[in-house]
């Protein structure tokens, strides 16, 4: 549905995206991640028409973003990271409007606003001023405008932004009420959201894409963890475990009372030293209340990744 073949876009002597390239199938949610400045805005303003690329191509459902736009942006809905929306008129009225600039028929226009507003939950707002809505009904309303039309393709850039918990936790089952419906590209900062939501990941930086895969298989790739609870001495245990064939790093996490401490073991990848740990500490003396496995979060890969890129 979405395709982009080495594409770069230049500002002057700045390279902002650099002969990227990715996929996304129809019915897909794609989790695109970056740092501030690696090009996740320049990409999505690619796809959504605001510019032409430098070189490379950007499609979607087959047409050109740059030689067919008009009819791009028919198949596309799109939520900015700062939502525009018009705070003098109610909640239905601008969805109206919004459809009319999308062109749907007027006689489709009602109905096509119960439809938005019955999927996004405005129930409650229809009839209010959308300058006096809370910021998660703002949010709504932003989501409904990009899906009003019913485009089979969804750019969400930050959809959460700002929200409380509960509200994330709205927000994120509507985005996934999309899976097998619609493509959606979500951008976001809140990596745990994109690890519940998402069924690929693609992680730029720097204006290139350092990592493209399912936030299982990404975690999966990174080196285990083992955690341990152990009652006895700090600083000879780290000594000790970090003596280890195939441990590559030992460190003290917490220290939940009753002379004891949690440490976080990490291994060489294709590396379980799990036995050899339980022996170490029993031959020691030491008293093991706790062992588990634990493998690092999609933070964990994506702060490792965009460091790496940095050094």
């Amino acid at each position: 549905m979405i395709e982009i073949k080495n594409l770069t876009k230049r500002f002057g002597g700045l390279t902002a995206i650099n002969n990227i390239s990715f996929h996304v199938a129809h019915g897909e949610i794609l989790g695109f991640l970056g740092p501030n400045g690696a090009g996740k805005t320049t990409t999505i303003r690619i796809l959504t028409g605001f510019f032409p690329p430098t070189s490379g191509s950007a499609k979607v459902d087959g047409l050109d973003v740059f030689d067919d736009s008009l009819e791009v942006r028919k198949r596309l809905g799109y939520l900015p990271e700062n939502v525009p929306l018009y705070n003098d008129m109610r909640v239905s009225s601008y969805l109206g409007f919004a459809a009319s600039l999308k062109g749907v028929p007027k006689e489709r226009g009602e109905k096509e606003v119960d439809r938005v507003i019955n999927t996004c939950g405005l129930q409650p707002v229809r009839d209010r001023f959308i300058g006096k809505i809370s910021k998660g009904f703002r949010q709504r309303v932003g989501i409904a405008q990009a899906i009003i039309g019913d485009p089979d393709v969804l750019i969400l850039d930050e959809p959460t932004v700002g929200l409380d918990p509960k509200q994330i936790i709205e927000i994120r089952e509507l985005i996934r009420s999309f899976s097998g419906q619609k493509t959606v590209i979500l951008s976001s900062h809140i990596l745990p959201e994109v690890s519940m939501t998402c069924g690929r990941v693609v992680i730029i930086n720097e204006g290139r894409i350092v990592a493209e895969d399912t936030p299982e298989n990404l975690t999966g790739k990174d080196s285990s963890r083992v955690m341990l609870e152990i009652e006895g001495p700090d600083k000879e245990i780290v000594e000790k475990l970090r003596t280890l064939h195939g441990v590559t790093n030992v460190s003290v996490d917490a220290y939940p009372g009753g002379g004891s401490s949690r440490y976080t073991v990490e291994m060489e990848k294709g590396k379980d030293v799990r036995g050899l740990l339980a022996q170490s500490v029993v031959e020691s003396g030491w008293r093991l209340l706790e062992m588990r496995s634990s493998k690092p979060s999609l933070e964990d890969v994506f702060i490792r990744l965009v460091t790496e890129e940095v050094e």
